[in-house]
Parts: structure tokens; C-alpha cells; sequence
């Protein structure tokens, strides 16, 4: 944006500072203050922000979860960037340490390891200290691209130390104003710079310019799809983009080829949909970096609510660029019992110190799925390693369980991330407990009971995070199938009823060949869910989802509010209303064709376009 324009905002924005100077300063976080202008004071993590009643401007409060844990990410990313660099993070809440890494190599071997030194005493050994809120020259370079109301930005600025810059940027004039204002009150103008422009010219300029971003984060309203390309190239060298994804209709197979046409994957739906949407993001990422001899290395996913959220390191080797197909695989999903089998896209065969990349032989299946003759859909390609930098993971959860009062949603968080470190993190997919014996009709195990059968027959079984019933194990289909057929004997199923041609008939009209156990093990229930760690939360709010994209005048759009309205209760009404009066409100497709034959008879609208719009205008 122009300084002309900025300066302008400057000056507009003075008489709001003044009001809420004399408002109250809130005490816990995700608090909200009514103002004398119509709008509001939101608190939220060390942060305040000026937000304007109308839906001018975007913002969820749902996502607090999302801002606490990007800020948790950044922080332990800054604490392994600068470390390298000699220089020390300082977290408000922490213990007052530091980590000293010895070189074992030059024959050092201490009992302790770890010294803890003051502040003071590192300063005075040449260590340097960055702290929350001051600007580190050699710190890191923050972009986010869609910053709307800033949030995001300004609570980077006064929870994340070792930043260099933080640029805030929107391509809306409202936002951008919004920006500014936020930035004064909050006292962070010497780390947070307001920008108006499209986020992909500022990423591309960057490139460009080759002053590369650190860190770029990206949480668009929708799909990401058209910022991947600039932001794998405006990243630097190793360094980390936080993405978020709340298209989830898309990515879970709502709409497959609408998925293709912006990932470059065919999603289905599934009951390992959400996971299957994290790799596809993954793969999306990876697909565009390697376009530039540039690959990924996840470092944490997570789907959460209604949205997933990605964060990656991106570096550039074309060697490693070579083995990426190998990372990528389809799915062959059942649709009649939900079986799935992956297909890697490549393979690696080693040669002494040679590496042969091949083509990968398939297809794992037949024509039609071996437990229940139904066909298959084919999905993918998707990212098939590892979601999560397991080493990366037990550091964030680490410090934020050493610093618990730091993050309003941080119980949350340490419950997640625990989830994320018990995955089998070679495993990609899952089976869902209840549609394993929805399949076969039968009542359904306990999940201790179903995981001790699994590790009774020598497979390794754990749960995800994405699913609260999911079931993530080594074992193939036929054992997995097996120890249902096992369930079934002893919670028999009334097989008369059973259509001859149905999943459930085909599969239980065979003899297990697994005789399986179901002795609850103490290893079956995992430590986060002994430890009673919030994993999966009850709805925060009503209409908690996402919320309507933000529109210049302010407020939901009126095509939006008069469909809420028209459907509202619908089905209600349909079954009051006998007359069906109520579908006049509905236009006739077959009229609109030019075929209907009922007339005035007919029960729906046959008024055109034509008719209804001076109606409307009225």
C-alpha cells in the first residue's frame, strides 16, 4: 500500500485508540469488549485487536486452537533455526535454562549434559538472548500472507521471540486499515509491518528480490491451492510454511475432480477421509517444491475441527527430489467393506551405493475386492510417509508442558500432539471401528478389545488423532476381516437375514483363519488416553463451524441469509405442512425446461426470472 494511504489510516485510527486506552485491559484470554463505535476488543493470548461488528473483516474464534499451536510451532522452530547461530530464545513461563550441547566427539563425557545458566551468565559467555517482543537481527523473517484483522501477526510479535520482521499482509483496503490500527494499539509497529497487496506478488517479489521469507504462513478462507506455487519458492532454505486447509468438502471426497483440479488428487470419500486430506495437501506441496528442485519434510499435521493444518520444511537438493515419486502412492478402497490397499507411485532399488528409481509394479488388488467381490475406487495420489517429525513433535509438547499456562488452548494441544507421537507413522490410512461392524452386522468390540487381538496376532495398532474410532494397524485386510469373523462367533448375527449378495454375507460365509483373542491387554490402551489428556473436544460454541467469507459493506451476503432462511427447518415443515404449500417457494425444474404438463396444478413455482426480479426490487 501507499504511504499516503497508510498515513491516512494513522490518523483515522486515533480517536479508536484513545476509546480503547480507557477500556479495561481483559485477564484471560479469548475475552471480548463491546465499544462506543459498534465494534469490539477482542483479547486473545497476549494480543488486542480492534474488530468491527459487520463481517468486514474475517475472523473465527474457533481457530484460537490454530493461532496457539502455529505460535508453539514457530517458537521451537526459531529455538532450532538460531540455535545453530549461537543464539538463545527466551519464553516468558519457562524456566529460566538453557540447553548446552556437548560435543561428544572431542571426547567430552559429563554426567550432566544440561547446564543451566541465567540470562545474564549467557550474555556474559558471548551467548546471545531474544526476547519476546524485541527485534533479532539474525532472527527469523515472518510473512502472513492473509493476515485480515493481523491476529495472527501481532500475537507472533508478542509470544514469538527471535523474530526479525513480520509482515502482515491482505488485499483488502478494509483489512489492511484494520491492520494498522491493531498494530498501534498494540504497541508492535517495530516488528509488524501492514501490507496491501495479492499475497502471491509479495511472495513472487520476494523471490525476486532473494529476500526469502523464514517463515510464510498461509490460512486463506478456503483452498490454499493458488499460493502453493509462490510459497515453496518465497521460503527459504529450510525454512517453514504453515498451511491450512477448511476447503474439507473437497478434500474428503465431496467433490473428486474439484480435489484434482486444485491438488493434483482424486479424493473419495472414505472413512480415513481426513487423513487422506493431509496427504493430499502433503503431496500437493511436494508435487509443486519439486517443480523448482525443491522437496518437503512434514514436520506436523493435523486435522482438527473443521480444517486441517500443515507445517513443512522446505529444501532444495535434486537428489532428493528424485525419490519423491516413491514417497507418493494411490489407494484402492473398497466400496462395499471399505478394505484399502496402497500403491506406491515408485520405488528406490539399491545398488551398492547406486540408487535405481523404478516404476512400481501393480496393481496390489483384482478386479473385484477379495473379501466381498465389490468393485474399488481408486484415489490419490497422496503423500504415503511419515505425517509428523516425531523428534520435532516431543519438543513442542515438551515445552509447552513445561510452560502450561501459556496457551489458553494448551491442554488441547498436548493432547493432539500426544495422539500425533502413539501414531504408526509408517501406516498410512485407517479402518474405523464402527464401520467394521456396521460391514459385517454385528455389535461392535471394544476398542481395547479389538487393539488386544490385533497385538495378540503380532501386529503393531495404534489410533489417530483425525478419527476418534480409527483404527491405524500393520495387520492386511484378511487378518483384520478375521478377527471380525472371530467377533461374530461370539456375538452371532441373525445370517437368515442377510442378503446373499451383501459384504457382511460374503465375508462371514468363511472360517477364520486367525483365531483371535480378545484378553485385554495392558499395552491396548495408550497413554493418552489413560492419562485422560483432552483429545477430542466437545462443540466450543453453537454454529462453531466455518464462518461467512467476509464481504466488503459488512454482513452475510443476502442470497446467504435468504437461503438460510428458506431452508431453515425444512424438513420440519415438510412434514406439517401436508398441503405442501411450502414448495412454492421452489422453482420447477421441468417448467424451467420447457416440459411440464401440470400447470397451475403443479406444486412447485413456475414464475421466471423475469417475474421475480421487479418483485425483489420492491
Amino acid at each position: 500500500m501507499e504511504d499516503e494511504q497508510l498515513q491516512e489510516m494513522k490518523i483515522d485510527s486515533a480517536d479508536l485508540m484513545q476509546n480503547v486506552a480507557q477500556s479495561p485491559k481483559a485477564e484471560t484470554s479469548g475475552s471480548c469488549e463491546s465499544m462506543q463505535n459498534g465494534k469490539t476488543l477482542i483479547t486473545e493470548g497476549k494480543a488486542r485487536i480492534i474488530f468491527p461488528s459487520a463481517n468486514e473483516v474475517f475472523y473465527n474464534p474457533v481457530q484460537e486452537f490454530n493461532r496457539d499451536l502455529t505460535c508453539a510451532v514457530i517458537t521451537e522452530f526459531a529455538r532450532l533455526q538460531l540455535s545453530s547461530k549461537g543464539i538463545r530464545i527466551a519464553v516468558p513461563g519457562e524456566e529460566n535454562s538453557s540447553k548446552v550441547v556437548v560435543d561428544l566427539s572431542k571426547g567430552e563425557k559429563d554426567d550432566d549434559l544440561e547446564q543451566h545458566l541465567s540470562d545474564d551468565q549467557l550474555q556474559e559467555e558471548g551467548h546471545k538472548v531474544a526476547a519476546v517482543g524485541e527485534v533479532c537481527q539474525d532472527g527469523l523473517r515472518v510473512l502472513e500472507a492473509l493476515a485480515a484483522s493481523g491476529l495472527r501477526s501481532i500475537r507472533f510479535a508478542k509470544e514469538v521471540p527471535g523474530l526479525r520482521s513480520v509482515v502482515a499482509n491482505d488485499f483488502s483496503s478494509k483489512a489492511v486499515e484494520l491492520i494498522t490500527q491493531n498494530v498501534q494499539l498494540n504497541d508492535v509497529g517495530h516488528l509488524v509491518t501492514p501490507s496491501f497487496s495479492d499475497a502471491r506478488m509479495v511472495m513472487y517479489q520476494s523471490k525476486a528480490d532473494k529476500a526469502l521469507f523464514d517463515v510464510i504462513d498461509l490460512d486463506p478462507y478456503g483452498s490454499p491451492s493458488t499460493f502453493l506455487d509462490a510459497a515453496v519458492q518465497a521460503v527459504s532454505e529450510g525454512g517453514l510454511l504453515c498451511v491450512t486447509c477448511t476447503d474439507m468438502a473437497v478434500m474428503a471426497g465431496n467433490s473428486g475432480e474439484t480435489c484434482y483440479s486444485k491438488y493434483g488428487a482424486m479424493s473419495i470419500k472414505a472413512r480415513f477421509c481426513h487423513e487422506m486430506a493431509l496427504r493430499i495437501i502433503l503431496h500437493s506441496l511436494d508435487l509443486r517444491a519439486n517443480c523448482y528442485q525443491r522437496y518437503i519434510v512434514p514436520l506436523l499435521s493435523v486435522s482438527v475441527d473443521f480444517y486441517i493444518r500443515v507445517y513443512v520444511r522446505v529444501f532444495t537438493a535434486q537428489s532428493k527430489v528424485k525419490a519423491s515419486a516413491s514417497k507418493q502412492a494411490l489407494v484402492y478402497n473398497c466400496v462395499g467393506c471399505g478394505s484399502f490397499h496402497i500403491q506406491r507411485l515408485g520405488k528406490m532399488a539399491h545398488n551398492g551405493n547406486n540408487i535405481n528409481y523404478k516404476a512400481a509394479c501393480g496393481p496390489p488388488v483384482g478386479p473385484s475386492c477379495e473379501h466381498c467381490h465389490q468393485r474399488h475406487q481408486l484415489a490419490g495420489p497422496f503423500w504415503a510417509e511419515p505425517l509428523h517429525d516425531v523428534a520435532f513433535v516431543q519438543q513442542v509438547l515438551s515445552a509447552i508442558g513445561s510452560n502450561s499456562g501459556r496457551f489458553q488452548t494448551g491442554q488441547r494441544i498436548q493432547g493432539i500432539l500426544s495422539m500425533a507421537l502413539e501414531e504408526l507413522s509408517d501406516v498410512p490410512l485407517y479402518y474405523t471401528l464402527d464401520n467394521l461392524s456396521k460391514t459385517v452386522h454385528c455389535s461392535s468390540p471394544s476398542l481395547l478389545q479389538f487393539r488386544s487381538a490385533l497385538l495378540h496376532a503380532g501386529y503393531r495398532v495404534s489410533l489417530s488423532h483425525a478419527c476418534k474410532s480409527a483404527i491405524k494397524t500393520d495387520a492386511p485386510p484378511p487378518v483384520v476381516w478375521d478377527i471380525m469373523r472371530c467377533w461374530e462367533k461370539l456375538n452371532p448375527v441373525k445370517r437368515e437375514r442377510l442378503s446373499e449378495s451383501s459384504p457382511a454375507a460374503r465375508i462371514l460365509s468363511l472360517e477364520p483363519k486367525l483365531q483371535a483373542s480378545f484378553t485385554v491387554r495392558a499395552d491396548a490402551n495408550p497413554s493418552s488416553r489413560k492419562q485422560g489428556l483432552k483429545r477430542f473436544q466437545l462443540n466450543p460454541e453453537r454454529f462453531w463451524g466455518p464462518k461467512a467469507r467476509a464481504k466488503a459493506g459488512g454482513g452475510v451476503s443476502s442470497n446467504l441469509q435468504e437461503k438460510r432462511k428458506l431452508h431453515q427447518n425444512k424438513r420440519k415443515a415438510c412434514g406439517e405442512e401436508s398441503d405442501g404449500a411450502h414448495l412454492k417457494n421452489f422453482p420447477c425444474k421441468r417448467f424451467r425446461q420447457g416440459n411440464c404438463s401440470l400447470g397451475d396444478k403443479c406444486r412447485y413455482s413456475h414464475e421466471t426470472e423475469k417475474e421475480t426480479e421487479p418483485r425483489d426490487a420492491s
